[in-house]
């Protein structure tokens, strides 16, 4: 109990050094077991656990999540998400922020990271909904809890991660995050309508785009390819 707790303390510190969390974790990890066991036994088991982790062939699917949420980020689909959302719903109040946070359930959708959401969708929604008037709490808390959705809606990578540790159904996961990841994206876009009715200033109301606007920004959206 008190080795776990030198180590976790010692991650921290290392990790508020700058270190990289992966590396702070390898050094602990060995420094621990060697203090606990034997040095030899830390450089024994340091190639085994790596060679394993490669290997592993559930694991396999997470770096993909992360090279088609690079595809979508590099490509401006991620963009043309966000310009499709705002066609259809920049004309109510808080309009952007609800733009926005559409814009994150769709990402988070392919993507499957939260991390991966948030840096997109920080760089697409928030310099627009800086540049109209919204003020910055909103326009971050909004980018930052439509971040949280990509650990719900499938396909997500902490499902994928979760489902291998616990030897759980990966497509049972995905199916049991679907309401919850719709009820949730809800709630958060009734809660940015009301932060806009009680407080007109921070989301201000955008001009309504026409029907042909929205239905070409949707096509644009729907038959991009990377």
């Amino acid at each position: 109990m008190t080795v776990g707790i030198i180590a976790i303390v010692c991650v921290l510190i290392v990790t508020f050094l700058r270190v990289p969390l992966g590396i702070s974790l390898l050094v602990v990890s060995l420094a621990g077991i060697g203090f606990v066991m034997d040095f030899s036994v830390a450089n024994m088991l340091l190639p085994m656990t790596i060679s394993e982790a490669v290997l592993f062939y559930e694991l396999a699917v997470v770096p993909m999540f992360i090279l088609m949420g690079n595809v979508i980020s590099r490509t401006g689909i991620s963009k043309d998400l966000f310009v499709a959302a705002n066609a259809f719903l920049g004309h109510v109040r808080g309009g952007l922020a609800l733009s926005t946070m559409v814009a994150c359930a769709g990402f988070s959708a392919v993507c499957g990271s939260s991390y991966a959401t948030t840096a997109t969708m920080s760089k697409v929604a928030y310099p627009s909904m800086r540049k109209y008037g919204y003020s910055e709490s909103l326009a971050t808390a909004t980018i930052a809890a439509g971040g949280t959705l990509g650990i719900l809606i499938p396909p997500s990578i902490i499902l994928v991660i979760y489902g291998i540790l616990t030897q759980t159904n990966i497509g049972d996961l995905f199916i049991a995050g679907v309401i919850p990841g719709a009820l949730g994206l809800l709630m958060y876009m009734g809660c940015i309508y009301l932060i806009s009715l009680k407080d007109p200033n921070a989301a201000p109301r955008g001009e309504r785009s026409s029907w042909s606007t929205r239905l070409t920004s949707y096509a644009r959206c729907c038959l991009k390819r990377p």
